[in-house]
C-alpha cells in the first residue's frame, strides 16, 4: 500500500531520528553521573603525547574518561593539552597500582616497547587492559584488519579475558534481577532487625565501609551493623591476634563481634544491604570479595589483578 510509504516517514524515521538524537544528548550525562566510564591513562613520549591524546578524543566515544598521561621522557609542564601528567617511566607501574585504571594505551616506536615490555608484564600482571599502539600499512584495496583501533592508530590489544558486550549485558541483567529480589527480603529483614540490633548494642542499624572495587574504584559496602561501635578503632589493638596470614584480619571470638551479630554472620544476613549495592553497580552477585583500604594498600601488582571486575556478594570462598 502507498499509505504504507508515506505513514513509514512520521511513524519510523522521524521519531528514530528524535530517540538517536536523545540518546547521543544524554549519554555522556549518564556515563559522567554513574561513574561507569572507563578510566584511561595514556603513555607516550614527549614529541607524541600531543598527537595521542588529540587521537584518542577525536574518537568522540564518551565510554572513556582519560585518568592522565605518563611522558616516559619527562614533560616540560604538569599538563599536556589540558591532560595531567602523572609520572614518567619510572612511575608507570607504581601509578597503575594505586589509581582507579581500567585500560592504558601505549603509542611509541619499536625500541620504546622494548624499553617498556617489563613496566607491561607488571601492568598486565594487574588484570589491566592494555592497547600497545602498532604501525600498519595502509591498502586501499584490502581495508578489512582484524585489529583494534583508536582514532587512526592501529592497536594490539592485551587483556586477561575479553568478555563479549552481550555476555556483559545479560550478567548486568542478572544482577539487577537478583539485587530486586534480594530487596525485598531486605526490606523484610529491616523491619525485624532494627530492634533487635539497636537492643542488644547502641548505634546505627546499618554499617557503611569504604571498599575497593573494579580496578580499584572506592565504593561504600553496606552491611546490618553486627559489632560494637568502635570496632574500627579496637582492631589496631587486636592484630597481634590475627589468625590470618595474609592481608586479611580474622578472629574465631572476635570480642567486638555483638551476641546478635554472631548470629548474623553465622547466617549471613549481615550480607543482605549488599543487594544496595549490586543495583548501584559497585558490586555484582558472584566474584572476588572487594577488600578494605588497608589491605589494598599491601597489594602488590599480582593481587590487583583479582579486582579486574566487579567484587561479589558472593564468591568461591563462600561456595
Amino acid at each position: 500500500s502507498r499509505t504504507v510509504l508515506f505513514l513509514f516517514i512520521p511513524i519510523d524515521v522521524v521519531p528514530m531520528f528524535i530517540v538517536h538524537q536523545i540518546y547521543k544528548r544524554y549519554l555522556p550525562v549518564f556515563y559522567r553521573m554513574s561513574g561507569t566510564a572507563r578510566q584511561l591513562l595514556l603513555v607516550a613520549a614527549k614529541d607524541m603525547a600531543p598527537r595521542l591524546i588529540e587521537e584518542v578524543r577525536s574518537i568522540r566515544d564518551c565510554s572513556y574518561e582519560i585518568k592522565g598521561i605518563v611522558v616516559l621522557d619527562g614533560a616540560d609542564s604538569a599538563e599536556v593539552d589540558g591532560v595531567p601528567v602523572v609520572g614518567t617511566k619510572e612511575d608507570l607501574v607504581e601509578y597503575c597500582l594505586g589509581a582507579s585504571l581500567d585500560e592504558v594505551i601505549v603509542s611509541g616506536n619499536r625500541e620504546t616497547e622494548e624499553g617498556l615490555r617489563e613496566e607491561m608484564e607488571n601492568i598486565a600482571a594487574m588484570g589491566l587492559t592494555i592497547h600497545l599502539q602498532i604501525p600498519v600499512l595502509e591498502l586501499k584495496e584490502a581495508p578489512q584488519r582484524m585489529l583494534s583501533q583508536f582514532g587512526r592508530f592501529h592497536m594490539i590489544t592485551y587483556a586477561n579475558k575479553v568478555a563479549p558486550f552481550g555476555q556483559l549485558m545479560l550478567k548486568r541483567l542478572l544482577d539487577i534481577l537478583g539485587a530486586l529480589a534480594g530487596t525485598m527480603i531486605l526490606a523484610v529483614l529491616t523491619v525485624v532487625l532494627t530492634p533487635i540490633i539497636k537492643l542488644d548494642s547502641p548505634g546505627p542499624v546499618f554499617f557503611a565501609q569504604k571498599r575497593v572495587g573494579r580496578n580499584g574504584r572506592i565504593f561504600k559496602m553496606y552491611k546490618f551493623r553486627s559489632m560494637y561501635i568502635d570496632a574500627e578503632e579496637r582492631k589496631k589493638e587486636l592484630m597481634a591476634q590475627n589468625e590470618m596470614n595474609g592481608l586479611m584480619f580474622k578472629m574465631e571470638d572476635d570480642p567486638r563481634i555483638t551476641k546478635v551479630g554472631k548470629f548474623l554472620r553465622k547466617t549471613s544476613l549481615d550480607e543482605f544491604p549488599q543487594f544496595i549495592n549490586i543495583l548501584k553497580g559497585d558490586m555484582s552477585l558472584v566474584g572476588t570479595r572487594p577488600p578494605t583500604l588497608d589491605e589494598f594498600e599491601q597489594y602488590k601488582t599480582y593481587h590487583k589483578k583479582r579486582l579486574s571486575f566487579r567484587p561479589g556478594l558472593t564468591g568461591m570462598w563462600q561456595v
